[in-house]
């Protein structure tokens, strides 16, 4: 895959986690909000260059609010990136709920840009529609696993929806398939409810499917989503999924905190007993070892940090090996990101 702002990037079967800066995003930051509200483009700006020089790749930009024009503002501050060599460096992700913004974005946005989303909900007539307006827009997309019966929760619902589209997409309207992004939905564990316990599985093994049987298609997912049904305390914990099994090899949280955990603490007391289902979300056990891990990591640990935490490697122009500054101490990230990836599947096999 191909996306550039006025630099390209370039995506293959070798990179490493892309990290999309999702500070520019209304939904995301009640900071970057109440700029936009207040029309104060040249400080929204400043958050769309700390989040490239933090190592996003992409920048999210979203504008769906009730309270604001949500065209106007898209068009406004994508013309302002425009201006902006440092910032329009990066691709952009225009990502809205709206066709009628996503459309004025595409008009406007600078270089390849990916469409955040479209989806089978509205039907196939205007999912084809968009679909070939973001192919002569030039942009990649986003699908989302919805279809007119809702969002895919089952395994069996996201592979069905994500081959459908995927049929319709390169067979009918002969769309890209390296240009293909599908996000298969993934949902909270650990609620209360029986039924929520395998939404983590039915992610990593659909991820995989699609991996095995959508040539070229990418995936994307909003892994925060799997703890938004823990306690407040516990939701700062690591939710570990495991790299090997998504095709992906890629974490985001703060890199000192993860490496005091695995390295003076027990790695059994991490979640991948709950993340894979062997262990009841709603039992003693699996509340120990939340409590325990959010006790160990503490409020540090936030799951979504105000920047992306590393950078990709395999760029069009060549290796890059940037060292960046995790808490107290400057570190290598592939180095560190090694690392923890080797302990943390270790971690993960034991529990199965």
């Amino acid at each position: 895959m191909f996306l550039s702002g006025l630099e390209p990037l370039y995506i293959s079967s070798e990179s490493n986690f892309i990290n999309v800066g999702e500070r520019t995003n209304v939904a995301g930051s009640k900071m970057f909000l109440r700029l936009i509200k207040e029309r104060q483009f040249d400080k929204a700006l400043d958050v769309a260059r700390e989040q490239v020089e933090g190592g996003a790749q992409i920048i999210d930009v979203n504008m769906d609010d009730g309270l604001i024009d949500g065209k106007e503002a898209m068009v406004n501050f994508l013309n302002l990136i425009a201006s902006e060599p440092d910032i329009a460096r990066v691709p952009v992700m225009i990502d809205s709920s709206k066709w009628e913004i996503i459309e004025a974005g595409l008009q406007v946005v600078q270089g390849k840009s990916v469409v955040n989303s479209i989806s089978l909900k509205e039907g196939e007539e205007e999912f084809r529609r968009q679909a070939t307006l973001c192919r002569r827009y030039g942009a990649a997309v986003i699908v989302m696993a919805f279809d007119e019966k809702g969002q895919a929760d089952t395994y069996q619902r996201k592979i069905e929806i994500c081959e459908r589209a995927y049929r319709m997409l390169t067979e009918v309207i002969g769309f890209p398939p390296e240009d293909i992004i599908f996000d298969p939905n993934i949902f909270a564990i650990a609620t209360g409810i029986e039924e929520h316990n395998n939404y983590a599985v039915d992610f990593i093994n659909a991820t995989r499917w699609i991996r095995e049987n959508l040539p070229h298609a990418k995936v994307s997912g909003g892994v925060s989503n799997v703890s938004f049904g823990l306690k407040p305390a516990a939701r700062h914990a690591l939710i570990v999924v495991e790299p090997s099994a998504l095709g992906l090899r890629g974490i985001s949280g703060v890199a000192d905190t993860i490496d005091a955990v695995w390295d003076d603490h027990n790695p059994d007391l991490e979640l991948s007993g709950v993340i894979l289902n062997r262990v009841p979300a709603v039992s003693t056990e699996a509340e120990r070892r939340m409590a325990e891990l959010a006790r160990i990591v503490g409020a540090s640990a936030v799951w979504a940090p105000p920047v992306p935490q590393r950078v990709i490697l395999n760029e069009a122009v060549g290796e890059r090996r940037p060292i960046h500054a995790y808490g107290s101490r400057a570190v290598d990230p592939i180095e560190t990101f090694d690392r923890l990836w080797l302990r943390l599947r270790t971690a993960l096999h034991r529990a199965t």
